[in-house]
């Protein structure tokens, strides 16, 4: 499966942590923060599809390979993020299920220059206003994820 095909089916939202300060930042691109497109308008939570476990349809979802395409479409280096199995959200779209990962790097500060290749900034929660409902969402997930466990 080609990288394209696989970012329709899947987008990431890219965070850092600093546990030290608790600081929480994600990656923003323009109006987004979904790399490697923003959802439709359309767009609306799901849960995750029947046939997710079928042999297909796992590929085209699978996590570990979403991780290692945007590794390589971005230049990241491999052992600076890791995907975090806890947070699981689908969404339907006009073109079919969208499967959101979540992706936190492991560096001791936000990598800045990493997602620079994507278009990408890092943000506080505060600075998402203007955000699609649905990303403010799940951005709200995300830090409940973080926050809380």
């Amino acid at each position: 499966m080609n990288t394209q095909t696989l970012f329709d089916r899947n987008r990431v939202i890219l965070s850092h942590f600093d546990s030290y300060s608790t600081a929480l930042v994600f990656a923003r691109y323009g109006a987004s923060i979904l790399a490697s497109a923003p959802l439709s308008e359309s767009a609306a939570p799901m849960p995750a599809p029947a046939d997710a476990a079928d042999q297909y349809a796992a590929e085209q979802y699978s996590p570990s390979a979403v991780l290692d395409a945007l590794v390589v479409q971005a230049g990241i280096d491999p052992a600076h993020v890791k995907l975090d199995d806890d947070f699981q959200q689908w969404m339907s779209s006009d073109s079919g299920p969208i499967r959101i990962h979540l992706v936190r790097f492991t560096t001791l500060d936000a990598p800045r220059q990493a997602i620079e290749p994507l278009g990408g900034v890092f943000k506080p929660i505060s600075d998402m206003r203007g955000l699609p409902m649905i990303e403010l969402n799940l951005l709200r997930q995300v830090f409940n994820l973080t926050m809380g466990g």
